[in-house]
């Protein structure tokens, strides 16, 4: 993710699903401008993260864009993401340049 921070992206981690929820739970609108959800993640996987971060009772919070990472890149699997609450959905192997163009995508068009 360095690659991010060299075009400009200030980034923060989350080990698993349930502090990645957290943190955007005791974030102020603005702090975080989108996630990167890892869908296979120990304690809370990224699925049942998203539903949960589109369940927080402050909307500006709730529905920050969120991009599902994951190497399961069928269509239903797409879908999945979809249906989790996710934005977007990018397959691993991470290509970069792939990612920079959705996450500004993404980020115009909050």
């Amino acid at each position: 993710m360095i690659l991010l921070e060299e075009v400009g992206f200030a980034l923060d981690t989350a080990e698993n699903g349930q502090i990645a929820v957290d943190k955007i739970k005791a974030s102020k609108p603005g702090d975080y401008q989108a996630v990167l959800m890892d869908i296979q993640m120990p304690v809370m996987n990224g699925y049942d993260a998203a539903r949960a971060i589109r369940k927080l009772k402050n909307p500006d919070l709730a529905n920050i864009p969120i991009i599902a990472m994951t190497a399961n890149a069928f269509s239903e699997d797409v879908q999945a993401a979809k249906d989790a609450g996710m934005n977007s959905h990018i397959a691993k192997p991470i290509d970069v340049p792939k990612m920079i163009e959705t996450l500004s995508e993404i980020l115009r068009g909050k």
